[in-house]
């Protein structure tokens, strides 16, 4: 168990994590927040687009969906519904597009994934990127339909001074994403040196904007230590369990059942999904991973699917459960944070979940979409 643990590649979770808990205490998301508010805040439910927008952005630098909940959400909830947005609308679109985090890199789930099938933890990062954004962009598209048929509340547009005045204000947060993603993807650092980065980076905005105290520094560092420890501590009993199945010839005894049913790889693909989505909506991201993965990886390497295309297919499959009754961690943290009935939250998220599933079927059946760009910057896989 310890031994599993032991690796070099998992050094980057803790520095992620770390880097999404120092934003949240230095400010930093509240000026990322002010920046997509006054860029496309005039649309007509405009707030709802500034909430996906900063997602998208917040992204680039925690790549934790519980981080995205919790802190743009406290600040975006609040925001939306004294614009008059109703409550439960404005839970619903931030758990929604707080699926958008783990995707874009830098993402935890990615660093995970990539241990267990033995894969470049860059190559996994790059691949996130396209289908981070496509999610975002098909969740602003659904909120600009549903704004035609519905009274969404409207705000002035920025002049392009307040434009400018409030990229200025957040201009050392906005420019952490390319810096942090630009050093990865050109191969300046590795993954765990890029969740370094991330930490001192933020570090550094926090004293430069004098945001960050030793008290709030010490509270990121105890919920930093809080969460690497549950994370360790599942990976290792998962990894204990994976040696128990290995034993037991699990994998290779799912794959001949599977292969018994069909051997058409689309409708393995179909199967797949439905599986994924299941276990999403009931068990939470990591422990399913680490106990999935391992397990599946024969039944993908034997209907010939590349793994990189499959990490992108189960971390948002999982991901999309974080949104999803009964068990969505996410629905439990925006009501709470939102102080909006769970019930309530539960059936406004449903519709939004339409866009998550038209893109998670876009990446099954069109792979390029997914190896396209690690492809062109690493070159393809041997």
């Amino acid at each position: 168990m310890l031994e599993g643990v032991n690796k070099a590649s998992l050094t980057a979770v803790p520095f992620f994590i770390m880097a999404g808990n120092l934003m949240n205490a230095t400010g930093v998301t509240e000026r990322i927040f002010a920046f997509a508010n006054a860029l496309v805040g005039h649309l007509k439910a405009g707030l709802a687009q500034v909430n996906v927008l900063s997602s998208m952005i917040f992204a680039g630098i925690s790549g934790a969906a519980v981080a995205d909940c919790a802190g743009l959400g406290a600040i975006e909830i609040k925001a939306m519904r004294e614009s008059g947005y109703k409550p439960d609308f404005a839970a619903a679109i931030t758990v929604a597009s707080s699926v958008i985090g783990p995707l874009i890199p830098p993402s935890i789930g990615l660093v995970l994934y990539a241990f267990l099938a033995q894969q470049s933890i860059e190559r996994m990062f790059i691949a996130g990127l396209i289908p981070g954004i496509l999610v975002g962009l098909a969740l602003m598209l659904y909120i600009r339909i549903r704004a035609q048929f519905e009274d969404f509340p409207t705000q002035p547009r920025a002049s392009a001074r307040e434009v400018v005045a409030t990229a200025r204000h957040g201009f050392l947060a906005l420019v952490a994403p390319a810096i942090i993603l630009g050093s990865i993807m050109f191969g300046f650092v590795t993954a765990t040196e890029a969740g370094v980065l991330a930490c001192l980076y933020c570090i550094g905005i926090g004293i430069w904007y004098r945001e960050l105290t030793l008290r709030n520094f010490c509270q990121a560092l105890s919920d930093t230590a809080m969460m690497t420890a549950v994370i360790m501590i599942i990976i290792a009993f998962s990894i204990a369990m994976g040696w128990l199945l290995a034993i037991d010839q699990t994998p290779q005894k799912l794959a001949a059942w599977t292969f018994s049913l069909t051997e058409d790889k689309n409708v393995f693909l179909a199967l797949l999904l439905v599986f994924i989505l299941l276990v999403g909506c009931v068990v939470e991201g990591v422990p399913a991973k680490l106990i999935l993965v391992p397990t599946l990886l024969p039944l993908i390497d034997a209907y010939g699917i590349d793994r990189v295309h499959f990490g992108i297919i189960i971390q948002l499959g999982l991901l999309i459960g974080i949104a999803t009754p009964p068990m969505g961690i996410g629905l439990y943290i925006v009501s709470e944070v939102g102080r909006v009935r769970f019930e309530r939250v539960t059936m406004a998220v449903l519709p939004m979940l339409v866009p998550l599933f038209a893109v998670l079927l876009l990446l099954t059946y069109v792979p390029q979409v997914v190896t396209f760009l690690p492809d062109l910057i690493l070159g393809p896989t041997k």
